[in-house]
């Protein structure tokens, strides 16, 4: 099978944007969700309800699109990625058990930048100089919103770095497995919370109200939702390019928890959302300016009249 001409890729970076942004928020959303419920229930029960109600959605989904329930090529990988997943979202829930949401979306929008670094050795994707330093300004503009501190190293900001750094190489085994279709990679990753709740889930159940029973399973739906932007985002468009974009979690942790929890957002806050943007920004820019040199490179030349 052929790789991918540069001028396919190209073309997708655009949808691959718009898809990594609207999946991004639907896992803010999913995130409040998550913050609200896990006050009163633990870990495991909540992805295992969740997990339920993705599965309720995906499977009559997948049967309507003919997607075959077999196991899929390079299945090792697959397990990785659903190991990965199932790490990512435990830690993530974890850790916002202690933390404002807000700083755990913060440690997270670390991810993109592990991702540019290990896709160039994963991935063999090429970073210029400039785009290097479009994700250095973005890493700085979430140490200035973070003002990292001795409070910083709290087991809880541990456990979040640590999910951050799962679920940016789950972005990189989605990479590798782009032939996969994304409701199969979906499935994957919605078995694997599925298990991890069958066994945690038991140990701290508690029984929920008709109210709460709902939020549970709308938050299955919103979180595959977003599974299946972030996973068409990766497959389309290179992971050093949409990765970037997680960086907008910033910017959702502060209007969502100024409207859900009353927080209210600090100066420095403001000011690293706006480095981090910019920083967003000047890569969008750039990968354009590189797709117009390309077409103008590949324009055919006329002959003259």
């Amino acid at each position: 099978m052929s790789l991918p001409s540069s001028s396919t890729i190209r073309s997708g970076v655009p949808i691959g944007i718009a898809l990594m942004l609207l999946g991004v928020f639907l896992f803010a959303m999913n995130d409040v969700m998550g913050k609200w419920l896990v006050s009163t229930y633990s870990v495991g029960q909540i992805l295992l309800l969740r997990s339920v109600a993705a599965l309720a959605v995906l499977l009559p989904l997948m049967r309507r699109q003919r997607v075959p329930l077999a196991i899929p090529p390079q299945p090792g990988l697959h397990v990785l990625r659903i190991t990965l997943s199932t790490l990512e979202v435990a830690c993530f829930y974890w850790a916002v058990t202690y933390l404002p949401l807000a700083d755990v979306m913060t440690y997270y929008l670390a991810g993109p930048i592990y991702v540019a670094a290990f896709a160039v050795f994963w991935l063999g994707e090429k970073l210029d100089a400039q785009r290097i330093a479009a994700i250095g300004v973005g890493f700085v503009g979430v140490l200035i919103a973070l003002r990292p501190s001795p409070a910083t190293l709290s087991l809880p900001a541990l456990i979040a770095l640590s999910g951050s750094i799962f679920y940016a190489l789950l972005m990189i085994t989605t990479r590798k497995l782009r032939e996969t279709p994304d409701a199969t990679l979906v499935l994957g990753q919605v078995l694997g919370a599925l298990i991890f709740g069958i066994v945690a889930a038991p140990f701290a159940w508690v029984t929920p109200g008709p109210l709460d029973l709902a939020a549970l399973f709308l938050l299955g739906i919103v979180s595959m939702g977003g599974h299946a932007c972030v996973n068409r985002s990766l497959k389309i468009a290179p992971a050093s390019i949409v990765a970037p974009y997680q960086y907008t979690l910033i910017v959702w942790a502060i209007v969502l928890g100024y409207i859900f929890f009353g927080d209210v957002v600090q100066v420095w806050t403001l000011v690293g959302a706006g480095v981090i943007c910019a920083a967003g920004l000047a890569l969008l820019i750039l990968e354009r300016e590189a797709a117009r040199r390309e077409k103008d490179i590949n324009r055919p030349i006329l002959p003259e009249a």
